[in-house]
């Protein structure tokens, strides 16, 4: 019997996991955080977001961060950018991947990006032609919107497909607010990988309601290979009421033994140092 094929893990602990936390936490622990993660067998890490300090003040030391940092040999290191503005900082921190950021529900676009959905698609045609690296585009509230309720699969198809004329190599969906059950997630999908290959497409699962490994599960036994968590299970999302964790890595890991390439002692470790640094603050 052949061996299960590898699961893909996009570690999002360092920007999605800590961009909501109230208390400032220092360059120093981010640093310590993604070099940990480093050395934990994952392959790929989200770094931080280059974004306005204005909008998310804790992860205005980017740049700081990217410099500092100690970048293993076969690791990925992205970071979400907003705008053309963002894809220069990024580029002059020498990022290996970056992404971009849009919704499948109208309101939920304009609370978070303060544009509608093809004001953001608008915004990102120079950036996917400009960056020179591969570009990731998260589309979040793919299930459930705070705003709006359940989303139709249609919605989300829209915009997938326009991120993928727009020149986005891989698309991360997003369950914002944690609502999805197996069926949804088998019924989008299934859609889905009729207009994404499985190798383009990655899931972003929050575990609000405890659903959150049995989704990545459903999602997998379609073909998902991909899949984006958090160290510890942190963070959330500034805009979304209800968000309040994505995915531990680590959960993530033991539902697919193996699989992932990553030292489950070495991830908790990471995961540890930074859940015990935000319990002091």
């Amino acid at each position: 019997m052949s061996a299960a094929p590898p699961i893909h893990l996009v570690e999002v602990g360092p920007r999605d996991g800590l961009q909501n936390e109230p208390a400032n936490v220092p360059t120093d622990i981010k640093v310590a955080f993604v070099d940990a993660l480093s050395a934990s067998g994952l392959t790929e890490i989200e770094v931080s977001s280059f974004v306005s300090p204005k909008w998310v003040p804790q992860l205005a030391d980017a740049e700081e961060v990217f410099h500092r940092i100690r970048r293993m040999p076969g690791v990925t290191y992205m970071a979400l950018v907003p705008n053309e503005q963002g894809l220069e900082r990024a580029q002059a921190a020498r990022v290996d991947k970056v992404a971009v950021f849009t919704a499948a529900s109208e309101t939920f676009s304009r609370k978070n990006t303060n544009a509608s959905i093809a004001e953001t698609l608008e915004r990102f045609k120079p950036v996917v032609a400009r960056a020179g690296v591969p570009v990731r585009g998260y589309i979040s509230t793919a299930f459930h919107c705070p705003f709006e309720g359940p989303i139709a699969p249609e919605q989300v198809l829209l915009v997938a497909e326009a991120l993928l004329v727009l020149g986005c190599t891989e698309l991360s969906i997003g369950d914002t607010i944690g609502r999805a059950t197996r069926a949804q997630t088998l019924r989008l999908f299934e859609r889905l990988l009729a207009v994404c290959p499985a190798d383009r497409l990655a899931a972003h699962f929050h575990d609000t309601f405890g659903q959150a490994v049995d989704n990545a599960l459903a999602a997998e036994s379609l073909g998902v290979r991909i899949f984006d968590a958090s160290a510890g299970g942190i963070g959330g999302c500034p805009y979304a009421p209800g968000a309040p964790g994505n995915i531990a890595t680590e959960a993530l890991v033991a539902a697919f033994p193996g699989r992932t390439g990553a030292y489950p002692g070495k991830l908790a470790a990471a995961g540890e140092l930074i859940r015990r640094y935000i319990a002091a603050t």
